[in-house]
């Protein structure tokens, strides 16, 4: 049975969905998005999130550390395999519509000109994941996560308490040195570093728990979210003023002061995880309010890795399109719209993919029942393999 609306698949599909607007540079209804109020947006939200579904995965495989790291090695190969897809679209959208419309200059959006000028050292790097196009760079962020994830899994189940303070530590040591991740063929750095985002994925594992760190904040949850509300409106006034601080004006280490996204600076990070203890607390008012809402965001949320893909495409989609037909509110409107209910299809696609092979394994199920038999019910282990049992456990968790 698929699971019902619930927190994590709602705010996850809502950061899919600000997501793809906001990678449409200029589009109208950006300007009513979260990040044009807040210090982060929602690539931490996602992160996150990610951090806080890998709880689910270990506790349901606890005990069996290799099934667990089967599977999130599964799912790195995965989204490895999803980024180089939709990077080869995007390049092949850009080739496309730079011939159609004879507009030589879209082949440089997104810094693609490379892969045109010197395709063989663009394609190594692509694949090494050392070169990404604009507005296409979280998914080899997400690989590298679930990477270590493996890592941070074991961890936790051999010495949960050390697991927090390790991550933080790693973090302080890149914000200090600062130690960027280099791109290659292109000069630069990734936009956005793995070795500083660990920390937001690890503390939304971290988070999850029932007890530690999880624990001690739902004892406290109420103070603070008292101690939250300043942080969040200053963020606000912040962004909404204009009041970001100049580098060139703070002291070394200067990451420490500054809101940067590549680094997920303290700035963002303390004002993100003053957002989450706020936003927490309105989604049973929201599911009351608007339950259908509720669950067409749990419906993307629960299929994150197909509408983020299409939502990705998209977005460029829609970004070629306000280039040809200019960026008025008509254009973005129909942009906008039909870009989310593109994403919905693509989210009830996958729904009914995964029904139709949940409905095949229990027939499977059931013809393993000897006739004799047939009147009297069994539990899973009963008829099914251990792997079977397993895969009929995690169903129900959210991804990672």
């Amino acid at each position: 049975m698929l699971r019902q609306a619930n927190a994590v698949d709602f705010w996850r599909g809502f950061a899919l969905a600000t997501i793809f607007i906001n990678h449409i540079p200029g589009v109208y209804y950006s300007r009513f998005t979260h990040a044009k109020f807040s210090l982060s947006d929602s690539a931490e939200i996602f992160v996150f999130l990610a951090g806080w579904a890998l709880r689910y995965v270990t506790r349901s495989r606890e005990g069996r550390p290799v099934h667990l790291a089967l599977r999130l090695g599964g799912r790195v190969i995965e989204l490895y395999a999803a980024h180089i897809v939709i990077t080869m679209i995007a390049i092949a959208m850009l080739a496309a519509s730079a011939t159609i419309l004879s507009k030589p200059q879209l082949l440089e959006w997104h810094h693609a000109a490379v892969l045109f000028n010197d395709p063989v050292p663009a394609h190594l790097g692509l694949s090494l994941l050392t070169y990404q196009l604009d507005f296409f760079n979280i998914l080899p962020l997400y690989v590298v996560l679930m990477t270590a994830a493996i890592v941070f899994a074991i961890i936790d189940r051999c010495a949960p308490n050390i697991l927090l303070p390790l991550s933080v530590m790693v973090y302080l040591v890149t914000l200090c040195a600062p130690l960027p991740i280099p791109t290659w063929p292109l000069s630069g750095q990734w936009f956005f570093n793995p070795l500083a985002w660990q920390l937001v994925f690890v503390l939304g594992f971290v988070l999850a728990r029932e007890d530690g760190a999880g624990g001690f904040v739902r004892r406290h949850i109420g103070i603070i979210r008292w101690l939250s509300l300043p942080v969040v409106v200053a963020g606000a006034l912040i962004m909404w003023n204009g009041w970001l601080a100049d580098p060139e004006m703070m002291p070394e280490p200067r990451l420490f002061f500054v809101s940067n996204k590549t680094y997920a600076t303290p700035p963002r990070l303390v004002q993100f995880m003053a957002l989450i203890a706020l936003v927490t607390a309105t989604y049973p008012l929201i599911s009351r309010a608007v339950p259908s809402v509720v669950e067409f965001l749990s419906l993307l949320g629960r299929h994150s890795l197909p509408v983020f893909c299409v939502g990705s495409i998209l977005s460029l989609a829609g970004y070629i399109a306000r280039f040809v037909w200019g960026g008025d509110l008509v254009v973005d409107t129909i942009v906008v719209v039909s870009g989310i209910a593109i994403m919905a299809l693509t989210a009830r696609l996958a729904e009914w993919q995964r029904r139709s092979r949940m409905r095949s394994l229990r027939r499977l199920r059931s013809s393993a029942v000897p006739k004799l038999n047939r009147t009297v019910t069994l539990p899973p282990t009963a008829v099914c393999s251990p792997d079977q049992v397993a895969s009929l456990e995690m169903r129900s968790a959210p991804q990672p």
